[in-house]
Order: C-alpha cells, then sequence, then structure tokens
C-alpha cells in the first residue's frame, strides 16, 4: 500500500492527470507500470513487471484501508499464494490451494472480471489440445484458464464492496502445480504487442 501524501508526482503524471484526476495517484501508476501501453487522459493501460496488461498498471484506490491509500499488486503473487497456502496448512492440517485474484477490465468486453494473479497447488491451465470433442473434430488450440474460471466464480460469492476476503469453492478437481504468471501470454505469441 501506498500513503498518497508520500508521493511528489512527476510533470508526466501532473500531464496525464490534467483536471480530473490526482496526479498523485498517476505518479503511483507510472512507478509500477514496466510499459506504458496506451494513455487516454487520466486512463493509463500498462504492463506490470508481472506482464500483466491491465488499466493503473493494478493500482487501486478502492478497498484500501483508509482515504488516502493505494493498493498494489503483490511482488509476487504466486509466491504470496505459496506461503498463504503453507501457513493454512500449518494451521488447519488441510491441503488446499490457494489463489490470489484481482478484477481485470478485458479488451473488448465491458464489466470486469475477476482473474488470479498468484496461484498455488491448482492446474492454472487445463490444455485441451489434441483430445476429440464429442463429434470427433481435434482440437488445435485449445486451453482453459482455470485458474481465472476460478477466480470469477468465487468473486460472484465475494462481492466487489462486501469486504468478503475470501471464498472457498469445493468440489473442483484441480490439483496441479501451475503458477498464475503461466497465464500471461508469451511476447512471441502476442499478436498485439
Amino acid at each position: 500500500m501506498v500513503e498518497l501524501a508520500t508521493i511528489e508526482p512527476s510533470a508526466e503524471a501532473i500531464e496525464i492527470a490534467g483536471d480530473d484526476e490526482d496526479p498523485r495517484r498517476i505518479e503511483v501508476i507510472l512507478r509500477e507500470a514496466a510499459r506504458v501501453v496506451r494513455v487516454r487522459p487520466p486512463l493509463v493501460i500498462a504492463e506490470t513487471t508481472h506482464g500483466f496488461i491491465c488499466a493503473s498498471a493494478g493500482v487501486d484506490s478502492s478497498n484500501a484501508p483508509a482515504p488516502g491509500m493505494l493498493v498494489l499488486l503483490p511482488v509476487d503473487p504466486d509466491a504470496s499464494a505459496g506461503r498463504i497456502r503453507e501457513r493454512l496448512r500449518e494451521l488447519t492440517g488441510k491441503n488446499v490451494a490457494v489463489l490470489i485474484t484481482d478484477s481485470f477490465g478485458r479488451p473488448w468486453r465491458q464489466g470486469t472480471i475477476d482473474v488470479a494473479l498468484g496461484a498455488s497447488g491448482l492446474e492454472v491451465m487445463r490444455d485441451l489440445r489434441g483430445t476429440r470433442d464429442s463429434v470427433g473434430y481435434e482440437l488445435h488450440a485449445t486451453q482453459i484458464a482455470v485458474a481465472d474460471e476460478i477466480a470469477s466464480a468465487a468473486e460472484l460469492v465475494m462481492g466487489k464492496v462486501d469486504g468478503i476476503p475470501a471464498a472457498i469453492l469445493r468440489g473442483l478437481e484441480v490439483a496441479g502445480d501451475g503458477l498464475a504468471h503461466d497465464l500471461v501470454i508469451p511476447e512471441e505469441r502476442d499478436l498485439f504487442r
């Protein structure tokens, strides 16, 4: 988390902010961005150091603990999920999978959905390439983003503004050792860079 009172905005942040946004918030976004993808002041679409392409580099004012604070993405969401998973195992003796999620907008779609930022103990991608559908067609490209589907389902229960920090999903057969970072499309396969 970052307190806005500690931020000195750059000339670039002041320009992007214009009259509609706090330039200190824009400065934090620029600092969190590995690369700015697009700017339509005051909106900034950026690539984070994790490889996520998202609005505001994942910097968020909502659900902050107090006014004047911003919430940032974890430095290493997969490692954070692993630490939470291990601590839950110590406390309960249960072996559970853990996802760290956040809301994301999507190109060419309105509305946000939750996606997996960090994962531990589950299959994040289900590769169906080479399998056949019910009429015998061989799938050539289908890979299911299992972790993102779970993240979105959990958000329906937690709610964006309801203050529910976690959801428990039971009955899923998704054990594995994937990382949410595996969901980031490799640059060589990205048609939009």
